[in-house]
């Protein structure tokens, strides 16, 4: 055995500060300023980073960074580090490894044409509204009789329609790479190979000041995980056709991401926020998957697919609609409609493979992918230790914390074959989610004695703790 403030394209499936989701009026902030707390327990940092989605975090040494970074080693896969325990935690808010709005952008042609493509619609949709009722009543009834007349020949051209839409979706199917998924790939691999170039340098002049030289110690922790990723994978020909180029930027942003070319971006942030070579191993295993299995390509063929067919309902809506403002309430429910029962749920899907495929990167790799679990579990505590409100999952293009460490749950019983049929070296130490779970006990122990005898009890599933500001 051998992943809303600027116009900016992300060919990864992943945004720092901007992201286009397929149309110009979708964009996003990814990146919001840090807040900085600090817990009542010694020895712990808490960090906090705003963000309009999800609250995350995870454990961290307290020792400094230039000495965590060293102990992150290779050679040390298979073992838990001894500075995970329940005085050394940080919480981070607002990881994603892939957006919340995740979509792949579509080739700058279309990007340029969608809003004539919706302006179109409209405007035909709304001539042909004030045709009729321009129309005299009874030429409106000889139109309607006619019709009546004709039904027979006006389904069949409608059915004619949807045929082409059906033969044209089944005629672009193929498998997707490792998992042999069916999938719609609408776009040549081409597109993506110019754009990726593109957004490659837009990443690269706005960090050029920023870029960590390869003589830190934190850029050569990054090229030895993504190159013994690499490397334990070298099998599968997605992974050896690419040139894995590392660059890690001095930012405090907790994000990783992989552009399809191979260009791989780490931000310090996300160094400072893994506890271990474990659970930096799986996020960038996340993220190689993501570009392996091509997502930013699938994703922008959906998007557009689905695009073309609301056209037709976004013309019908403003010629159906009496007034204006109707239609404009009509479109706003058809473009809802579209993102929480075929956008989002498919961001899920495509964030669920990438989680499956990093896992089995990392088992080839010889990492502990029990930290995995771990991680989305230190990410829901976080939610309910800062008391955010927790949306239905539907809302999200990502699974929930709590689903996402189930599913991993699942996956690890075959992960952990495929790490002994690599011939890994055995799991040494107790199983980290059995740690992470005493862990929790002792700290909610320790908020509960630090609450004041007149304090009204706390409910201990959703603890709120007081942490003053540094």
């Amino acid at each position: 055995c051998t992943q809303d403030r600027c116009q900016r394209l992300d060919l990864s499936g992943n945004t720092r500060k901007c992201f286009l989701t397929g149309s110009p009026d979708s964009y996003r902030n990814f990146i919001g300023k840090g807040l900085r707390f600090l817990l009542n327990v010694p020895n712990t940092e808490v960090y906090r980073n705003a963000h309009h989605s999800s609250g995350r975090f995870c454990f961290q040494s307290s020792q400094p960074l230039g000495e965590k970074i060293t102990s992150l080693q290779i050679s040390s896969v298979g073992q838990l580090p001894h500075h995970f325990s329940a005085c050394n935690i940080q919480i981070i808010r607002s990881f994603h490894t892939s957006p919340s709005f995740q979509a792949a952008p579509v080739p700058l042609f279309w990007i340029i044409v969608k809003p004539a493509q919706k302006l179109f619609a409209i405007i035909l949709g709304r001539s042909i509204r004030n045709w009729w009722k321009a129309l005299p009543p009874n030429k409106q009834e000889l139109f309607k009789e006619s019709a009546r007349k004709n039904k027979w020949k006006i389904l069949l051209c409608v059915s004619s329609l949807g045929v082409l839409f059906v033969v044209f979706y089944f005629t672009h199917l193929e498998e997707t790479p490792i998992t042999g998924r069916t999938r719609l790939s609408v776009f040549g691999k081409g597109h993506f190979r110019e754009l990726s170039q593109m957004e490659y340098d837009m990443w690269m002049e706005e960090f050029k000041s920023k870029m960590l030289p390869e003589t830190d110690a934190r850029y050569q922790v990054v090229e030895r995980v993504v190159g013994h990723l690499s490397e334990s994978n070298k099998d599968i020909p997605q992974v050896s056709a690419l040139k894995w180029v590392i660059h890690v930027v001095d930012e405090p942003g907790v994000n990783a991401f992989v552009l399809p070319n191979g260009q791989v971006f780490v931000f310090t942030g996300l160094l400072n926020a893994v506890s271990d070579i474990h659970q930096l191993s799986f996020i960038l295993g996340h993220e190689i998957a993501h570009a392996v299995l091509e997502h930013a390509a699938e994703k922008a063929s959906l998007v557009h697919f689905l695009d073309f067919l609301s056209l037709i309902f976004l013309a019908m809506i403003w010629a159906i609609c009496p007034r204006d403002s109707l239609a404009v309430v009509g479109q706003w429910i058809q473009s809802k409609l579209q993102k929480f029962m075929f956008d989002r749920p498919y961001s899920r899907t495509l964030e669920a493979e990438a989680d499956k495929v990093g896992l089995q990167f990392a088992a080839k790799a010889c990492v502990d992918v029990r930290a995995s679990s771990v991680f989305w579990q230190q990410m829901e505590l976080a939610e309910t230790i800062q008391g955010q409100p927790k949306l239905p999952e539907w809302l999200s293009t990502h699974p929930s914390h709590e689903n996402r460490a189930e599913h991993l749950d699942r996956l690890i019983p075959e992960a952990l074959k495929i790490r002994e049929s690599c011939n890994c070296p055995s799991l040494s130490g107790p199983d980290p989610r059995l740690i992470f779970k005493l862990n929790m006990q002792h700290l909610l122990e320790s908020s509960k004695d630090q609450e004041t005898p007149n304090s009204t009890k706390r409910d201990l599933s959703k603890p709120k703790l007081d942490f003053p500001h540094t």
